[in-house]
């Protein structure tokens, strides 16, 4: 078990060489962080969550909201430890081996952002070409969103930022306006009677799942960190203020439906946040909603196709994915290729989901518990990189060790066993769950051994990741 002290410890993060100047400020952070989190998938979900258990969804949510804070503090903690662009690959590299190393990027981020991105450009196409009866080629919208979003990412980051921070500000304005009118009852008055009883069951517990995708992908600033101004203050705060925010928007927007819809309709509904807006803005609310939708997948997308890319040059530098992924604009630091290779793979199902409709749901749900698991594999990182480096320095500490990483480790897989919306999916979720992991764990298992020629489990030292 190695041990190192402090003084080293300090050398290597003072060692670490950021190329490029340094633009993302706390603001720009936090509308990362809520950019990709409030997503029109999550506008959907927190109104069914609602709908099945009315007032007493809250305390779903609530749960949701502190294991998602739990999952911050390891993420800030290994970020400010290994502080580079390679995010969960570089944790695991050092703490468990290269093959949990490359199982937690490719499964819980590049697997999530093939399918559940690919969703938000599908609805959002289907909602503006219902709407506005727009005589387009099928998903000719998303599409033309794809490579806008795509082209924004490949100029100055400093643009990403201005975008982003555009992006996220309207989206969260545009669903507390919401939830506050309809609390309110400004524009129309209420047409649903609120039962306030709290009831705590079985059903409430199987509801965290559902509750918890509204906060999942604010560590997408980790992989910010080579660009963040005051990193050791701004990511550990960024992640918080933007579970906060978020967990704050939700509970108005989602409660403020309660007094306008039956919770029948918001479960059984393919778009409850559009006639939760027409009910409570009357036709304009069909705008407001299209408004609210676009920024909300835009936002998505916008940080999507800034962190992975980033993710993928760590790995490319680790030599754990073909080194074209390092490769960046030298004039603005952009990973380009990673940037088009993550919009390809979003293209994807876009193409053939006419076809396919129910396994991209399938797929969703999958991709979904993909993700939870590379947050048990961050817990785990913090847990092992305790041990083996309990002297070297750490600009910032998760609170509470190790009851923290206990807690969200069980209520991470509390949540993968109730994520699955209905029973009868079961065996084909986990199956494709089985099939992601099982085909990209052989993948690995042979780059790392004909192409890398190294051991599965052995950790790499910090040293040598920091040369």
């Amino acid at each position: 078990m190695t041990v190192h002290n402090d003084k080293q410890g300090s050398r290597l993060i003072n060692q670490v060489r950021v190329i490029g100047k340094k633009q993302l400020s706390l603001f720009d952070l936090i509308a990362i962080a809520v950019g990709l989190v409030l997503s029109q998938g999550v506008m959907v979900m927190i109104l069914q969550g609602f709908g099945l258990s009315g007032i007493s969804f809250f305390i779903p949510l609530i749960i949701g909201f502190l294991l998602a804070l739990t999952y911050a503090a390891s993420f800030a903690e290994l970020a400010l430890l290994i502080p580079k662009n390679g995010s969960i690959s570089d944790y695991s590299l050092v703490a468990t081996g290269h093959l949990p190393a490359m199982l937690s990027v490719f499964c819980g981020y590049i697997v999530v952002a093939m399918f559940a991105v690919s969703a938000e450009l599908i609805l959002i196409d289907g909602i503006i070409q219902q709407i506005f009866k727009l005589d387009i080629p099928y998903f000719g919208i998303g599409v033309l969103i794809l490579l806008m979003s795509t082209g924004l990412n490949l100029l100055k980051i400093d643009i990403f930022s201005k975008v982003q921070n555009t992006l996220a500000f309207v989206m969260v304005m545009l669903l507390l306006v919401l939830g506050v009118a309809a609390l309110s009852g400004w524009f129309y008055p209420h047409t649903q009677v609120i039962d306030y009883q709290l009831n705590f069951d079985t059903n409430t517990v199987a509801l965290v799942a559902l509750a918890f995708w509204g906060f999942v992908g604010a560590e997408f600033v980790a992989p910010m960190i080579e660009e963040s101004k005051n990193a050791s203050r701004n990511i550990p705060r960024s992640m918080y203020i933007g579970l906060t925010t978020i967990f704050i928007t939700i509970s108005l927007y989602g409660v403020g439906a309660l007094y306008f819809l039956p919770k029948e309709q918001l479960v059984n509904s393919l778009t409850p946040h559009i006639e939760y807006a027409t009910a409570v803005f009357g036709p304009s609310g069909l705008l407001f909603i299209v408004i609210g939708a676009v920024f909300a997948t835009l936002s998505t997308l916008n940080t999507t196709l800034a962190a992975l890319p980033r993710m993928l040059q760590g790995m490319a530098t680790n030599k754990q994915v073909l080194s074209i992924f390092a490769r960046t604009n030298h004039r603005n630091n952009v990973p380009w290729v990673g940037v088009l290779f993550i919009a390809f793979i979003i293209m994807i199902p876009m193409l053939f989901s006419h076809r396919e409709t129910e396994v991209i749901k399938v797929l969703l749900t999958a991709a979904c518990i993909s993700w939870l698991i590379a947050y048990v594999i961050a817990h785990t990182n913090v847990m092992v990189l305790r041990q083996r480096y309990p002297q070297m320095a750490r600009p910032y500490k998760a609170p509470f060790y190790p009851f923290l990483q206990i807690f969200g480790i069980i209520g991470m897989l509390l949540t993968i066993f109730y994520a699955v919306p209905s029973p009868e999916l079961s065996v084909k979720v986990f199956s494709w769950v089985g099939i992601v992991i099982g085909s990209t764990t052989i993948i690995s298992i042979l780059w790392i051994k004909l192409a890398m020629k190294k051991q599965l489990f052995q950790p790499e030292s910090i040293e040598s990741l920091m040369k």
